[in-house]
């Protein structure tokens, strides 16, 4: 077996395309254990230097699909989802999710934590005390149900291959490839049994792909796959050179995303979660165009009706709903000169929330719900020195002065 695992890299080292029948031998024998861990990295490294075609891709994805189960249908309604690949102040999975459920659509959102600089779902919610992310296949049927909307952890029987794949790319240096990146996503959202998916692909000093040529690649990398499996996919770029909205940090962007759900918050946020949702409600048949669903959308939000379902999503997962989370001590970090804004680094910004305890440098690092930022000013406005740029949310001294350092290096104004 590991000859011909061998055989397998040396064709993929020589650019020769895969058969459906060669991927699936990787994927089985390594969820098996049959093909051990330095071959799959092996094979990782030679499908990262000299990428994968569309059937390749697609073919890895069903594959790594295939290694589990697949959610099952709750009832008759259309099942629908949306992924990011993330980025700094990225709340709209929980705004958007309670939202389409208001529309007879069921939205079973499997999410997960965050690593790095870009936060995670599961984390926001579990700023929530009691909050549940763990729910069983069984669980995520009767919620669905029940309400029409979930959002929790995937279960160990959903695309194992995907779990243990992902773990060796992120020591083996694989984690940019498309043909990879592509199949870890579409697989578990798959999994999921969707009648239609929008993606929202960022780029900018805040996401994984810096350019908007790099985004676009991967859209489409992405939506060809979805294609591929019979399933409607879209994709929408959207800038993560600043952060989405104000806020950044767990319990921050629960507030903000409570904000949006009362028909407030920062219209950048609300926008680009109503594009999202009128690209599902079009697809799925609710509405003729856009133009109409953006307007339905935005009713429902100002009327109050998502954030009812946003609660009784919380509830039914175990979680105390408030109106507003406590936040840790504020304290206001400073414009130094007068000018423009003109560059805030989202690597440098995303690592101030690590420093003050509020992301994860590795996955085993605890996480303050309570801590972020709160960003006063955005990209191109003028600002005077001594005007208030950064709120911050701190635990103590030592981690307040760790990320005010690294903010004001994330800082371009133009004088």
């Amino acid at each position: 077996m590991t000859m011909f695992a061998s055989a397998i890299i040396a064709n993929k080292r020589d650019s020769q395309a895969l058969s459906r029948e060669e991927i699936e031998f990787m994927v089985n024998g390594f969820v098996s254990e049959a093909v051990p861990d330095y071959q799959m990295s092996a094979w990782a490294m030679a499908v990262l230097c000299r990428g994968m075609n569309q059937q390749e891709i697609a073919d890895l994805t069903e594959c790594m699909l295939n290694s589990g189960i697949r959610l099952q249908r709750a009832s008759e309604r259309p099942r629908v989802d949306k992924h990011s690949t993330g980025g700094l102040g990225d709340k709209t999975s929980l705004i958007l999710a309670p939202l389409l459920a208001c529309y007879d659509l069921d939205v079973p959102m499997l999410s997960g934590r965050g690593l790095g600089i870009t936060g995670g779902t599961l984390d926001k919610l579990e700023a929530l005390d009691g909050y549940r992310c763990d729910l069983s296949a069984a669980e995520i049927d009767q919620q669905l149900i029940s309400i029409g909307c979930v959002i929790t952890g995937t279960t160990p029987e959903i695309t194992p291959a995907d779990r243990k794949l992902y773990s060796l790319r992120d020591v083996t240096g694989t984690v940019p490839s498309i043909a990879l990146i592509t199949a870890s996503i579409m697989s578990k959202k798959l999994a999921e049994s969707l009648d239609a998916l929008v993606l929202d692909v960022k780029f900018g000093s805040g996401a994984f792909m810096r350019t908007r040529e790099e985004a676009d690649k991967l859209a489409k990398s992405l939506v060809d796959a979805g294609k591929r499996m019979d399933v409607p996919t879209e994709a929408i770029l959207s800038d993560m050179n600043q952060p989405l909205g104000r806020m950044v940090g767990n319990a921050c962007e629960v507030n903000e995303s409570l904000d949006i759900l009362r028909g407030n918050g920062p219209s950048d946020t609300r926008e680009l979660t109503l594009q999202l949702c009128a690209s599902l409600l079009v697809t799925t048949n609710k509405f003729t165009c856009n133009e109409d669903a953006l307007a339905s959308l935005a009713n429902t939000l100002d009327t109050g009706a998502a954030l009812r379902r946003f609660q009784q999503m919380v509830e039914h997962q175990s979680g105390k709903f408030v109106d507003h989370l406590p936040l840790a001590d504020e304290s206001i970090l400073e414009s130094p000169v007068t000018g423009q804004l003109a560059q805030l680094d989202g690597q440098r910004i995303g690592q101030a929330v690590i420093a003050l305890g509020g992301g994860r440098s590795k996955l085993s690092d605890r996480v303050d719900h309570q801590v972020g930022l709160e960003m006063l000013v955005r990209l191109g406005e003028t600002v005077s020195r001594g005007q208030p740029l950064i709120r911050i949310f701190a635990r103590n001294s030592a981690t307040r002065a760790a990320a005010e350092q690294l903010l004001q290096n994330a800082i371009g104004i133009e004088c």
